[in-house]
């Protein structure tokens, strides 16, 4: 039996799976709010909540939503730190892999079907060529996937705290609101749950200083689909257009003609109620290199446990 986890700002996922026929399947699994379980230990208490009452576990492997090297991690928006030499101890695993959330995501397309995609758009995709995979949620996930003679290899970042590239007037007055709140302005400071908060303030005339007052990512996208608010629409349409270049930007960086993965949960839920084509068109604007990026596919994940998936592929090994 082995064990997979999915760790981010917002929610937490847990599995734990058998090896049939080289694969995981998953026996059991549960989502846990991350914010419940503070304090730099608060891991270790959803892990002892999880784990009553299992089996022996053979391996562990958790994507986590911050850097690590491998064996410690320090989650970027929660105090949770994680010590994989430590978690095997604490809870006996044989061992215990510790990656970068979209490094696991990465890993998990191996592990879904046609039906947990959306084609946006269908491109001429090549095989075994360099595929991208960004998602936003709490943050801005990234991570490449190349295929070399062992086999696909995940290449992990934090290319979402890539700095924020403006392409109309609109996206530069943005831009300036948020420099002028904050300093330094990332992709992840607009695409993102967060950012759509940080670009209905701006449409408001409303402070960027704190986000405390303002609705919800979730209710900013309830009122841009009802047509009840004129700048949650206005809201939507900027930060899909800005999630379509920072997308095609990345195609470009990788040359992603296996084709470019949009996950996190935010655009899933929304693509049932929603027109993708400002993100689209802002995918293939590459002035110069329209031609190349038309080439390359665009597919959002509609898979939720993605990167539960991939931890579990990666505890497997």
């Amino acid at each position: 039996m082995i064990l997979g986890g999915d760790l981010g700002g917002t929610k937490t996922l847990l599995a734990l799976a058998e090896i049939v026929d080289g694969c995981p399947r998953i026996v059991r699994s549960q989502r846990y709010a991350s914010t419940d379980f503070t304090g730099s230990d608060g891991f270790d208490a959803v892990l002892a909540d999880f784990l009553d009452g299992a089996p022996p576990l053979t391996a562990a492997a958790f994507g986590v939503a911050g850097p690590t090297d491998g064996r410690t991690a320090q989650l970027t928006y929660l105090p949770w730190q994680l010590d994989a030499s430590e978690l095997a101890r604490r809870f006996g695993f044989g061992q215990v892999t510790l990656l970068n959330d979209f490094a696991a995501a990465a890993h998990g397309l191996a592990a879904i079907d046609a039906g947990d995609l959306r084609c946006l758009h269908a491109g001429q995709p090549q095989a075994q060529a360099p595929k991208v995979i960004i998602g936003a949620g709490t943050g801005l996930g990234v991570a490449g996937l190349l295929h070399d003679a062992g086999g696909d290899r995940v290449v992990a970042g934090e290319g979402g705290h890539l700095g924020f590239a403006p392409q109309t007037p609109e996206q530069g007055e943005l831009w300036r609101n948020l420099l002028a709140a904050h300093g330094r302005v990332t992709t992840e400071d607009v695409v993102s749950g967060p950012g759509l908060m940080r670009i209905f303030a701006h449409f408001s005339g409303l402070p960027q200083q704190s986000l405390a007052n303002l609705p919800s990512p979730a209710e900013i996208a309830a009122r841009a689909i009802d047509g009840s608010s004129p700048e949650a629409a206005a809201t939507l349409q900027l930060w899909l257009s800005c999630y379509g270049a920072f997308a095609g930007d990345l195609a470009l960086h990788w040359l992603a003609r296996g084709g470019v993965f949009l996950a996190g949960g935010i655009l899933a839920k929304l693509l049932p109620a929603i027109d993708p084509t400002p993100l689209i068109d802002a995918f293939l604007a590459k002035r110069e290199h329209g031609a190349l990026v038309q080439s390359m596919p665009l597919h959002v994940v509609t898979a939720e446990d993605l990167g539960l998936r991939g931890a579990l592929v990666c505890a497997a090994r």
